[in-house]
C-alpha cells in the first residue's frame, strides 16, 4: 500500500465520522447489506461502510475510562463512612474546617464506591 492510499483511507476514516447519520445512512445503501440500516446506530453504521469499502481499522478508541476492582465490600465501606463521619464531627467541634472539608469529601467518595460495589453484586 503506498503512502497516499493510506492517507486517502485514513482521511475518508475521519470524514465518516463526522457526516450524520442520515448520511451514513445513505451511504450505506448503496452497499449490498443483510441487516436494516436504519435499525444500525451511528457506529455500527461506520462499520459497516468501512467493512464494504474494505478500510481496516486499527484498534477502536476506548470512550469509558476503565474503573479499577473495588477492594473492600460493602459493609466494611459502611463501617469506613461510620468511622469518619465521627472524625468529621470531631474536626468540625475543634474548629478544624479543612479538615472537615477533606473528610466530608473522602466520605461522598466512599459513598460512590459503595453505590458502585451495590450495582455490581
Amino acid at each position: 500500500m503506498t503512502q497516499e492510499s493510506k492517507i486517502k483511507e485514513q482521511h475518508e476514516e475521519q470524514h465518516l465520522e463526522k457526516l450524520t447519520i442520515k448520511k451514513l445512512q445513505e451511504i450505506a445503501a448503496q452497499f449490498p447489506h443483510e441487516r436494516a440500516i436504519h435499525d444500525m446506530k451511528k457506529e455500527e453504521l461506520v462499520a459497516f461502510i468501512k467493512q464494504a469499502k474494505g478500510i481496516k481499522d486499527e484498534a477502536p478508541a476506548h470512550k469509558h475510562k476503565h474503573k479499577g476492582k473495588i477492594k473492600m465490600a460493602k459493609p466494611e465501606l459502611k463501617a469506613k463512612i461510620r468511622e469518619l463521619k465521627k472524625l468529621r464531627l470531631q474536626a468540625l467541634n475543634s474548629g478544624e474546617s479543612k479538615e472537615a472539608v477533606t473528610l466530608r469529601l473522602h466520605i461522598a467518595r466512599l459513598k460512590k464506591l459503595s453505590r458502585r460495589v451495590a450495582v455490581s453484586v
